[in-house]
C-alpha cells in the first residue's frame, strides 16, 4: 500500500496555480519559464502547460497526463520540460511534486557551474542539505531528466547547468519550500563571498544539526562542507 496519499485533482489543480502565482510574484521566472507538477496517482500527475506564464495561469490551463507523459485531460500540451519531472517520479517514489524555476541567485550559480555544498547557515543544513549541480543537457530533450536522475533519492533538489534549479518533495509545498531555500542559499552564499570572509558550522555542529532532519521531515540532503 502505498504509505503516502495522494492530492485530488481539485487540490493539485489550486496547489499547482498559486505555487505558479507566488513563481512570477517572487521573480523566480520570467516570460513562460518554469514548470510545476503534482502526482495524483500511481500514473497520473497534473503539470503546467507549455508557453504560459505562471503567474497568469487558470485551472482550465493545466494538463493531466500519465507517468509516461500523454495527455489524459486538457486540451493544452505540457511544458517539454515534462520529461525532468518524470524522470524524477520514476527514480524516487516518494517525490509527489517536483518545482522547477530560474531563480537569479540559484541560476548564477548554475551558470558558474558552482554546487551550493557549504555548512553556511543552520536552517539549510537541516531543511535543505547540499544542492548539486546536475550536468548539462539540452533543454526539453530526455538527457535533462537523466541528468538529475543521481541526486532524487540522495538530495532534495539540484542545479541546472546554465539552466536554473529544481527541487522535489513529498507535496507540492514542501517542493516549493525547498526552491525558496535554494534560493535564500544562493543569495547568502554569494554574499558571503563577497564580503572575502567565510565561516562555515563546525563538525559536532553539522552533526546536531542533521540529526534534527527526521523531526523536520527531511530524508535526504547530504552532508554539507565544513
Amino acid at each position: 500500500m502505498d504509505p503516502i496519499k495522494h492530492p485530488t485533482d481539485r487540490e493539485a489543480i489550486e496547489e499547482i496555480l498559486e505555487v505558479g502565482r507566488r513563481m512570477y510574484g517572487r521573480q523566480y521566472v520570467a516570460s513562460n519559464d518554469g514548470n510545476i507538477s503534482v502526482r495524483v496517482g500511481e500514473n497520473a500527475l497534473w503539470t503546467t502547460p507549455t508557453g504560459v506564464s505562471k503567474g497568469f495561469m487558470t485551472k482550465d490551463m493545466l494538463v493531466k497526463t500519465d507517468l509516461n507523459g500523454h495527455v489524459l485531460f486538457g486540451s493544452r500540451q505540457p511544458s517539454s520540460e515534462l520529461k525532468m519531472h518524470l524522470s524524477a517520479y520514476r527514480e524516487n517514489a516518494e517525490i509527489r511534486a517536483v518545482v522547477h524555476a530560474h531563480p537569479p541567485y540559484a541560476t548564477t550559480f548554475a551558470a558558474a557551474g558552482i554546487s551550493l555544498d557549504k555548512a553556511l547557515l543552520q536552517e539549510a543544513v537541516v531543511q535543505l542539505g547540499c544542492v548539486p549541480v546536475a550536468q548539462y543537457a539540452l533543454p526539453g530533450t530526455a538527457e535533462v531528466g537523466e541528468s538529475i536522475r543521481p541526486f532524487c533519492k540522495t538530495y532534495n533538489g539540484a542545479l541546472l547547468a546554465f539552466h536554473g534549479a529544481v527541487s522535489w518533495g513529498e507535496n507540492l509545498s514542501q517542493a516549493w519550500h525547498r526552491m525558496e531555500s535554494i534560493e535564500y542559499y544562493a543569495q547568502v552564499t554569494l554574499y558571503t563571498n563577497m564580503l572575502g570572509k567565510e565561516r562555515l558550522l563546525n563538525e559536532n555542529q553539522v552533526d546536531q544539526l542533521i540529526a534534527l532532519r527526521p523531526k523536520a521531515g527531511v530524508k535526504s540532503g547530504g552532508r554539507p562542507k565544513t
